[in-house]
């Protein structure tokens, strides 16, 4: 079967992530008459498009989901594909369900690298299958050129549906922060107390949850534009750029390996933190700053079981039976502070991490998770590079990773082992004897600075504060590689403010074409 790909649309949209689907959105909103169209090279999961994962409620179906996340080789179907299991492992290269590891180049001789990199391939990019932790900024981490910053970000909020309240009924969500609130709070501003982390999340009347994916971010304002196109399954090879004006996109059909050129007024590549400066790469936009400034969290886990808790009547319900986040389930928050330059999710477990020498698992919400990141020491040396000459399984320009932690790095991460300990105490007992454990570079997730945005084109960034490539008329970048501070609480909902942003400047600038 062949299908039609459009052959001029007014915004081309590389990547169907959330911050690809917020482009397409607020564009729906604000210009109905704009035609748009979204390239994803991976495939379809589930309807609405861009559905996170974990709302499939058939198992079955769930898994496969997972497993055509994962790119050109998807894990054999044996492979676990509960995101929990092996979560806490000392594995050198850590791969998690619905993402597949950079194959090769990710760590080059006497570097650190980033053994942990990965990708996910798939209609909702990685945002069908993240946590949904939606933390503001504080600080450092905050972009000081951005006057309007507080306004997108308000705005992300709603095109995600950021709910700071949706576990306030977990059964021991409020006595977690007030011992970690008593143990931490001291000194610290009112708003970067102990909180309630903001999540992603719609909770339904019936009392369930179920967590944002791209299809939030589409919203019905998009999938209702008859203007919009969505075409998986497709790669986009070149951004055609000339006379220093974004022209178009040259994509491969994946399903028939037909080639075609869409022209279009303005590009947005809103692929990855690697992907996206790899496709400007390939398309011959190449500005000093291209894939530098590299930007990892270093992130630290420990367990602990609540100590001195009243566990209360057997609930009637097994949550770990659920595919969607339930009551037990609750999410604490410990903001990142210029003096504690540190994040916490403290997240209360429906089941142990490890295995427990007591003979039953434990209450559900008993077993509490704690995970530190850390802000990186940014450095321009930190880089992803692509070759003139080898290729990905994708065909694209093969990527090599160059990364190192500093000793200021070292520095924060012990810190942050330390901080990480004296949270636990304040709630319980750690589950066994192993110290917190620190997983390797780039198992974050979290990737940023590889196309960062600039106050001014001095040659450390690659686009404008709208998000514009400089030098490069019509051309936008977005998604986690466009933040430029060293953040440390989760990306998702910095990049999609600026990922609005960008789309109102594009919006503004929609006009109909003179003949």
């Amino acid at each position: 079967m062949t299908r039609t790909l459009p052959a001029r649309v007014d915004v081309a949209i590389v990547g169907s992530g959330p911050c690809g689907a917020a482009y397409a959105r607020v564009l729906s909103e604000q210009c109905p008459d704009a035609t748009i169209a979204v390239f994803e090279v991976g495939p379809l999961l589930a309807d609405p498009p861009g559905t996170h994962v974990k709302n499939i409620v058939d198992p079955d179906e769930r898994a496969r989901a997972q497993r055509r996340s994962e790119g050109p080789a998807p894990l054999p179907a044996g492979t676990p594909t509960d995101t929990n299991e092996g979560y806490a492992t000392e594995a050198p290269r850590l791969v998690r369900p619905g993402t597949f590891l950079l194959a090769s180049g990710y760590r080059q001789p006497g570097q650190d690298g980033l053994p942990g990199a990965a990708m996910s391939s798939n209609v909702g990019g990685m945002g069908a299958h993240w946590t949904g932790a939606c933390p503001r900024p504080g600080g450092r981490e905050r972009i000081g050129f951005l006057p309007e910053l507080d306004d997108l970000l308000a705005e992300g909020e709603r095109l995600l549906s950021v709910d700071a309240h949706a576990f306030d009924d977990a059964p021991f969500a409020g006595e977690v922060r007030k011992r970690l609130s008593g143990a931490l709070d001291d000194e610290r501003a009112e708003d970067r107390r102990v909180a309630p982390m903001p999540l992603a999340v719609v909770r339904h009347d019936d009392g369930r949850v179920t967590w944002s994916g791209s299809d939030v971010v589409f919203g019905e304002p998009t999938r209702a534009n008859p203007r919009f196109t969505l075409v998986p399954e497709a790669l986009v090879t070149e951004v055609v750029v000339a006379d220093g004006r974004a022209r178009g996109v040259r994509v491969r059909d994946l399903q028939d390996g037909g080639e075609h050129v869409v022209a279009a007024r303005f590009v947005v590549v809103a692929a990855d933190a690697l992907r996206t400066p790899q496709l400007l790469w390939a398309s011959g936009v190449r500005p000093r700053a291209l894939g530098r400034w590299l930007n990892d969290q270093p992130q630290t886990v420990y367990a602990v079981r609540l100590r001195d808790v009243d566990t209360g009547p057997e609930a009637d319900v097994d949550p770990r039976e659920q595919p969607r986040i339930v009551a037990q389930s609750g999410v604490s928050w410990v903001p990142y502070t210029d003096e504690d330059p540190f994040h916490g999710q403290v997240m209360q477990l429906d089941a142990s991490p490890v295995p427990l020498a007591d003979a039953d698992e434990p209450e559900p919400g008993t077993i509490v998770g704690l995970g530190w990141f850390c802000a990186k020491d940014l450095q321009e040396s930190d880089r992803v590079e692509f070759s003139d000459t080898e290729t990905d399984p994708y065909g694209m320009p093969a990527m090599r990773i160059h990364y190192r932690l500093t000793e200021a790095d070292s520095a924060s991460i012990a810190a942050a082992r330390d901080a990480v300990r004296r949270a636990a105490a304040a709630l319980g007992e750690p589950l066994d004897d192993r110290d917190p454990l620190t997983f390797p570079p780039g198992a974050s997730l979290h990737y940023q600075g590889t196309v960062r945005m600039g106050e001014t084109d001095d040659g450390t960034s690659v686009c404008s504060p709208t998000s514009r490539v400089w030098d490069v008329a019509g051309l936008y970048v977005a998604g986690n590689g466009v933040i430029p501070t060293p953040i440390a609480c989760n990306p998702t909902l910095t990049a999609v403010a600026l990922a609005v942003g960008g789309a109102r400047d594009i919006a503004a600038a929609l006009t109909p074409e003179e003949n």
